[in-house]
């Protein structure tokens, strides 16, 4: 019951203060305060009105909102979300464009399961869209998921991305960014040994953890720092009655909240009274910049207790990745099985969360892949975000992936090169230059 009552206690915060944002608003946007210029009015509205926004976004699952894509025939083409495989803990979904042939580039897009939901890469799936048939693990919130469904940890997120791989077939090019990196190395190492055929056809990944210890981080020294005792003590606790998980251990989406603006809170402080004085002003709408990046930011989900703490022990404290003695199912799992699958690591160079050197180590563990099958970018100005689905990943890394994609397909050089023509003609008519060689420089 203690795990229950903290547990409601959160929402029950959560839920006082979206109330008492609505009354806020409710109570001075009266038309009877119209009569009084004093500005504290409009200023109780405006607090009231991003403060109710803010805590409601909490409980709710973003959509995927994707605009229509352009095709060449001058159309507009509307994406479909579709599930494509349904599990308790995570669907496999399909971005299904209509009315287009699809794309012979086949992307696995491998969402992070680290408090937000798998719609965080939602820029991500956008920009691949024009050239890619892609797909995306959509993680469950485990508040939601029946304590009959069982447990959820490492191994069995593995587990996932072996079938996820293994169904959409060995012309797949996985994508893992942020934390899966290290279980996507896992689930190819398992294909290569226990099904070679299935392997996909390349790895890309993003600003992952594959060695900790590499680069020391604020995460990676938090790790360090708890023992396994003291995190389960201080995060983990019982989903309330209110939901279809009650009962079910979790380190809560709330506490995971509270964590990420904690390190940043100057700069969220900032944000929000802007916005406040903005709203005050009448300067603000309903689709600026604050707004799209906040209903996606305070829009958490709860993790699987045995997901967190097996992640932090078994990838941060034993680095069992890192050190090629990672189990799953009681059998070992061994990297240097790998021999045909194309890899590639991506890093930003102000990443504070998953530093340089962290990601890159994956290719040393990677022995029976060839050189001319390894590839390393470290993305200069870049932080975490920014790889994968900001300015940096748009403009540089973006076209680079797609580069790698190709070079390591089975399409003729002339396809290839074709394709590259066509990705810098719609660039262009962007105004964005993106000229090929190593020297890649970006104009916009």
């Amino acid at each position: 019951m203690k795990g229950i009552v903290s547990y409601d206690a959160m929402e029950t915060i959560r839920n006082t203060n979206e109330w008492l944002g609505a009354t806020a608003r409710a109570f001075a946007s009266n038309p009877i305060f119209a009569l009084n210029p004093h500005p504290g009015f409009r200023l109780m509205s405006a607090w009231g009105h991003v403060t109710e926004r803010s805590f409601a976004r909490m409980v709710v699952k973003p959509d995927w909102e994707i605009p229509p894509i352009s095709g060449e025939d001058g159309e507009d083409h509307i994406v479909y979300v579709e599930p494509e495989l349904e599990r308790p803990f995570g669907d496999l979904i399909h971005f299904r464009v209509a009315r287009r042939e699809p794309k012979p580039r086949k992307v696995l897009l491998v969402a992070p399961m680290s408090g937000h939901y798998a719609t965080l890469l939602r820029s991500t799936v956008t920009s691949l869209l024009p050239d890619c048939e892609v797909y995306v693990t959509d993680w469950h919130n485990a508040r939601d998921i029946p304590v009959s469904e069982g447990k959820f940890d490492i191994e069995d997120y593995t587990n996932y991305l072996v079938d996820f791989i293994r169904h959409l077939g060995p012309d797949t090019n996985v994508i893992a960014i942020c934390q899966p990196a290290p279980l996507a190395l896992a689930a190819t190492a398992i294909l290569a040994e226990e099904e070679p055929k299935a392997q996909p056809r390349s790895l890309t990944l993003i600003g992952g953890p594959v060695d900790p210890d590499a680069a020391a981080t604020d995460v990676t020294d938090f790790g360090n720092r708890m023992t396994m005792g003291e995190l389960e003590h201080l995060a983990i606790q019982s989903v309330g009655f209110k939901y279809r998980g009650a009962g079910r251990m979790v380190y809560p989406g709330l506490a995971q909240l509270a964590s990420f603006i904690a390190m940043n809170a100057e700069t969220h402080a900032g944000a929000f009274v802007n916005k406040i004085f903005n709203e005050a002003r009448g300067t603000a709408s309903e689709g600026d910049k604050h707004n799209r990046f906040y209903d996606e930011y305070l829009a958490v989900m709860d993790m699987t207790a045995e997901f967190y703490l097996s992640t932090v022990e078994r990838i941060f404290k034993k680095l069992e990745i890192a050190r090629n003695s990672f189990v799953v199912n009681g059998k070992p799992v061994d990297i240097g099985k790998i021999t045909d699958v194309a890899i590639m690591t991506v890093e930003g160079a102000n990443d504070d969360i998953s530093a340089p050197g962290q990601c890159v180590a994956a290719l040393d563990l990677c022995t029976g892949v060839p050189e001319a099958k390894k590839v390393q970018h470290l993305e200069e100005g870049a932080g975490h975000y920014g790889i994968f689905a900001g300015k940096s990943w748009r403009l540089n890394i973006r076209p680079l992936v797609l580069d790698f994609i190709d070079e390591h397909s089975t399409m003729p050089a002339e396809t290839r090169r074709k394709r590259r023509r066509d990705r810098n003609a719609r660039a262009s008519d962007c105004g964005i230059q993106d000229p090929v060689g190593d020297n890649r420089k970006i104009a916009v």
